[in-house]
């Protein structure tokens, strides 16, 4: 394999299109690969944070060359091209490790808000800094299907989630990073005012009686005195909290705020958690039909700005919708990409068998159209696991 001189470059020489490799174990750094393609300023910043005084350069593109530091004991091996299948295994696997992780630190976190409110705080600012560098970690994030084993996502669960789909509209936005941390701690602990609602309301089946209704739409008081209490949460974070509930036409609660009057982070937290609260409950379990319906039911409760966001987001079909591809295939969508119509899949033939994951793009293969979980055969709601809760993480991929 081919050997080239390998240079060391000072953080202060940093610049946008150089590859870089880092002198450090996967372990100790937030990125992927030892190897980085700088396409950000964020990049730059967190590789200036992790405590090295250089990196090695690989090669560089589209920049004026500069003159660096040449090692030439040290000799490194060029890396073959890159393995698609590969990366996207291994970002999907890490999408899941990191959305397990959040979810036990942030029960953690609910655990800690009574007793050590001061520890309850430090650990939910250290988890929004985990979430704002996996969202910052490439420069065009995607979504990765994530979830775990339950049906119903608990409040944790559903927070980590919210965080992330919130989180995305702000970056889409070009939100500064301390909008995006307020969006991320407030849509940690949105919910957090639940579990002081009795269990046989929070998880009632069917429709609640009006006593009911006004007890749970009292959560986000609930939750707002919990934090409030310590003094130590940014006062941005909890009006979401308390204002999660509100919609920009009025019809929301326990205020029924409008419009300017809800601060764009709430209004973002809001329209997040609307749409994930309809793929939490029982009555829709398609992402693509769960956004349909909030397009055409709820379009007068939140800014059509921000809905159009969202949909660009989320892509024609969310992960986690069911789909037919044009080989004749059943299939679950897992991974968002450029290319709206050909996103990782996890497929099977229309009895369950041969299910793989499945990278359209390479196959010239299409999504011919969504369907529903009643077309399914047996076979095929095994393989796909379609019984299994839906919730969204970032995708580390680089494209």
């Amino acid at each position: 394999m081919a050997k080239v001189p390998q240079k060391k470059l000072f953080l202060s020489e940093l610049q946008l299109g150089m590859t870089v490799k880092l002198p450090l174990s996967w372990t100790n750094h937030p990125f992927l690969f030892n190897r980085v393609e700088i396409s950000s300023d964020a990049q730059i910043e967190m590789i200036r944070g992790l405590g090295v005084t250089y990196v090695f350069l690989l090669s560089t593109s589209n920049i004026k060359q500069q003159t660096v530091e040449t090692d030439t004991e040290d000799e490194i091996e060029i890396e073959p091209e890159r393995d698609l299948k590969a990366d996207t295994r291994k970002a999907i696997r890490l999408s899941q490790k990191r959305f397990l992780m959040n979810v036990n630190n942030c029960r953690d976190i609910y655990g800690k808000v009574v007793s050590d409110p001061e520890g309850a705080y430090r650990l939910s600012a250290a988890l929004t800094e985990d979430l704002l560098s996996h969202l910052q970690e490439v420069d065009t994030p995607f979504l990765t299907l994530v979830g775990m084993d339950e049906k119903e996502a608990s409040v944790t669960q559903h927070g980590i989630s919210v965080a992330v789909l919130a989180m995305m509209i702000g970056h889409a936005l070009d939100l500064a990073p301390k909008e995006l941390r307020d969006i991320a701690l407030g849509s940690l602990f949105h919910d957090i005012g639940k579990l002081k609602v009795p269990e046989a309301i929070r998880c009632k089946h069917g429709a609640l009686t009006p006593q009911e209704t006004s007890f749970i739409q009292m959560h986000p008081n609930f939750g707002f005195d919990m934090l409030n209490r310590c003094g130590l949460f940014p006062k941005e974070a909890l009006n979401i909290v308390l204002h999660h509930h509100e919609f920009v036409d009025g019809s929301g609660y326990p205020d029924g705020l409008t419009g300017h009057k809800i601060p764009i982070t709430t209004q973002i937290v809001s329209l997040a958690n609307d749409y994930e609260q309809q793929l939490s409950g029982q009555q829709i379990t398609s992402p693509q039909i769960a956004l349909g319906h909030l397009f055409k039911n709820h379009a007068s409760k939140h800014a059509e700005s921000l809905i159009s966001v969202l949909v660009k987001i989320l892509g024609i079909y969310p992960p986690g919708t069911i789909v037919k591809l044009s080989d004749g295939s059943i299939a679950k969508v897992i991974m968002t990409t450029k290319e709206v119509s050909q996103p990782q899949v996890w497929a099977c033939k229309e009895d369950g068998s041969d299910a793989s994951l499945r990278f359209l793009i390479l196959e010239g293969v299409t999504i011919e159209q969504a369907i529903k979980v009643e077309e399914l055969t047996e076979g095929a709601i095994r393989s796909l696991q379609v019984d299994k809760g839906i919730s969204f993480y970032f995708s580390s991929l680089q494209t």
